[in-house]
């Protein structure tokens, strides 16, 4: 900061005076990327490292006592949400791996829930459900991943570390049997057309007949047949949710509310198998599953002192299917192992939307605990907290609050807002020490869940359906924020803004693991999606310039920068954060591509909605799919799609390009060459270019085959960069040749 400092001092003080307007636009750009600079490395001075310590949650809560003699789980129940919208975007088989990956987690099963939510109501999506035989067979061998495809893709020698003897007879018949899965998915979609084909030609018939026989058996032949064109499904009824020809109440935004109980609620004691379920055997293994179902429209703190105020605990996301050079830095190594974990040092990090786990008593938008205990500039005024309604002091659920008006907040569902006072009951840490306030009993939640009965579904079905939410202050003060592209940002803001705090936790093996886009177009658009909802968050009430004193001020730095910068902002790594020279690397050359592009074009689309009240809808990017052949593994690296966002970049290979050969041919023609200006200058076009590489390695595909339109634009740009050069920079001449022994200067 010193040197920065003394840097600017000096380029302030000595302008260029045969190039003023070049000097003073130079030095704003300078002094925005110091002041970018300074937003994000001031938040990075107080990294901290977790681990969890899975040996000492067993012994504090599954091992037997006087309060829970039976050794029964004292863990408060989880509740894991699958997003998807678009099948076409997110493929069926990665969302069935990932179920059946979740239906397998360490974790006491009867207190475990699964919930698939697609807001876009696709069949497709709903047909696709994963078979259950993968989870009993990863608790007999201790099967890691657990996510069966990339289980099976590894290149390792399976055999290790497993020590029953029909590992190899099961393994063979499970990798069958996944395989024919897997072709059943991927033929879902046409199975599904040529049914809804045939069930729409069927109905076509009958409406035929129904003419013929309402008109002595003679179809009139200007009668025109309309029959709608339905999505149905295997049982022959009507798809409530969107169709391929959607309709009213058929649409992706305007559809049924859909319920499905895939695995009911599963008994409380261990079901073990036997020794021929039919294919393998099962004796000793707890073949039982969560509960597990699908709506069509997260929840454990790592217990501890001062943990009744932790909102959500943030792991990071490690990707598959990534080039071996991360071409576009999709691993985010940057952000996830170097900045969350210094903004844990603050209040926490922020929420990145997946790999998350919520106390669910913070999303209904309540303040914590001794929510005014720290607040002012650096949040280190203790004080006393007031007005504070303190929480059962006996430790039972609570029944009701004073201050809640229920239908406004939370909708009509009174046996919903019944289970708040639950939630954050379940939610409280363990009473076993002086130091833990607002705990609860040991052995509180050994009582099992009740199993669903037709009341409880058909209430769910209410609550999920588009028009519960309505009049109500869910998504603006309650739950995920709507009304933005960063919906995740938003919603951990507000929570750290009322006072609450996160953590975050990197595991010794990877909690969550995805899939990235690794086009360079869908890339480029993921990262104007997220720079467009930074925008939005810098020009609306959620600016952190705004923030209660709640917010820390380094916290509050960190979310402006978060903030502002699309408008730009470089990241800088430092030593404590173990990431190597290429990903940084890596991370500046994407930061320069998305900043030139992406970020450029979010700051027009925000102003323009802001401003206007033009919004242009982004579109959602496309997941690698993460095909195991060969030859195709890395096929989305190569596929070059146009998008506009590559004009400008273009722009900049282009310019630099063409100065390079100017510069080149100006010196070499002059009659006193100054190679050492030419060597400098040529150094920052070098400079650029090499953080273009990646984009200019996208444009060209697997084997060059460059798109005809990227040559079109090219010559397009290069035709006015020499013909504006031309205008700029005239060539000079005189109107007859010099006479012999003549000599000429020209500067």
């Amino acid at each position: 900061m010193i040197a920065l400092g003394f840097y600017l001092t000096w380029r302030i003080q000595n302008p260029n005076q045969d190039a003023m307007w070049l000097w003073g636009l130079s030095l704003v750009c300078e002094i925005w990327f110091s002041f970018s600079w300074l937003l994000d490395i001031l938040p990075k001075f107080n990294p901290i490292d977790r681990a969890a310590d899975l040996v000492a949650l067993k012994d504090k809560f599954e091992t037997p006592s006087q309060a829970n003699p039976n050794g029964r789980s004292d863990l408060p129940g989880v509740d894991v949400f699958i997003t998807t919208v678009d099948p076409e975007k997110e493929p069926p088989l990665v969302t069935a791996n990932t179920i059946l990956s979740i239906l397998a987690v360490e974790y006491p099963i009867e207190k475990l829930s699964i919930y698939i939510s697609d807001d876009g109501g696709a069949i497709l999506t709903f047909e696709s459900m994963a078979e259950a035989v993968w989870v009993p067979f990863c608790r007999k061998h201790n099967i890691e991943p657990r996510n069966p495809d990339s289980y099976f893709s590894q290149k390792m020698d399976r055999t290790k570390n497993k020590k029953r003897p029909d590992f190899v007879k099961d393994r063979r018949w499970i990798k069958r049997e996944y395989d024919e899965f897997k072709v059943r998915i991927n033929g879902l979609p046409d199975v599904i057309r040529k049914r809804c084909d045939k069930y729409n030609k069927d109905e076509e018939l009958k409406e035929k007949k129904l003419i013929r026989d309402q008109n002595d058996g003679v179809l009139p032949p200007d009668h025109k047949i309309n029959v709608t064109k339905a999505t149905w499904m295997a049982d022959g009824t009507h798809w409530p949710g969107m169709w391929y020809n959607p309709t009213a109440d058929h649409s992706k935004e305007d559809h049924a509310g859909i319920l499905q109980i895939m695995s009911k609620v599963p008994d409380n004691d261990p079901v073990m198998g036997g020794p021929d379920e039919g294919r393998l055997d099962f004796t000793g293994i707890d073949t039982r599953l969560p509960m597990f179902a699908t709506s069509h429209r997260r929840y454990v703190l790592h217990d501890g002192p001062g943990s009744d105020r932790v909102c959500f605990i943030q792991f990071p996301q490690r990707f598959d299917g990534i080039d071996p050079s991360d071409r576009y830095a999709n691993h985010n190594t940057v952000f996830y192992d170097g900045n969350m974990r210094a903004l844990d040092g603050l209040q926490g990090p922020v929420y990145v939307g997946t790999g998350c786990m919520f106390r669910r008593y913070a999303l209904y938008g309540f303040h914590p605990p001794r929510a005014n205990e720290y607040q002012g500039m650096f949040g280190q005024n203790k004080i006393p907290a007031k007005n504070h309604q303190p929480q059962s002091e006996d430790m039972e659920p609570l029944t009701g609050h004073p201050d809640l008006n229920l239908p406004k907040k939370f909708g009509n569902s009174t046996m919903f807002s019944d289970t708040i006072a639950v939630a954050d009951f379940q939610g409280r840490p363990l009473a076993d020490h002086f130091s833990v306030k607002n705990g609860r009993h040991p052995g509180a939640l050994i009582i099992p869940r009740p199993p669903l009965d037709a009341h409880t579904v058909a209430e769910a079905v209410a609550v999920i359906s588009c028009w519960y939410e309505e009049n109500t202050e869910w998504g603006d003060r309650i739950g995920w924020i709507y009304g933005s592209a960063r919906e995740d940002v938003l919603t951990g803001y507000r929570m750290h803004n009322r006072g609450w705090r996160s953590v975050y936790c990197i595991t010794k093996r990877d909690a969550f693991r995805g899939t990235a886009p690794i086009n360079l177009t869908d890339r480029l658009h993921q990262v104007l999606r997220w720079a467009i909802g930074s925008v939005e968050i810098f020009f609306s009430r959620n600016n952190p310039i705004l923030a209660s004193p709640r917010l820390k001020f380094l916290q509050r730095l960190a979310y402006l920068n978060i903030a502002m910068y699309p408008f730009s902002s470089i990241f800088l790594v430092v030593k404590w954060s173990g990431i190597g020279l290429e990903e940084w690397w890596r991370n500046e050359q994407f930061w320069v591509i998305g900043g030139t592009s992406a970020h450029l074009v979010a700051v027009l689309q925000g102003l323009l909605k802001i401003i206007v009240g033009i919004e242009i809808k982004s579109e959602s990017t496309s997941q690698s799919t993460g095909k195991n052949e060969e030859d195709d593994i890395f096929a989305d690296l190569h596929a070059v799609k146009w998008t506009g966002l590559f004009i400008m970049p273009l722009i900049i290979i282009i310019v630099n390009l063409v100065a390079l050969v100017i510069g080149f041919a100006t010196t070499v023609y002059s009659v006193i060459p100054q190679w050492s200006k030419l060597f400098r200058q040529s150094f920052f076009c070098f400079w650029v270019l090499a953080h273009m590489y990646p984009f200019a390695k996208g444009l060209m595909g697997r084997k060059g085959k460059v798109p005809t339109i990227i040559y079109v634009w090219a010559g397009l740009i290069s035709i006015t960069v020499s013909l504006l050069y031309i205008v700029i920079k005239p060539p000079q001449g005189d109107s007859k040749a010099p006479a012999d022994g003549d000599v000429n200067f020209k500067f």
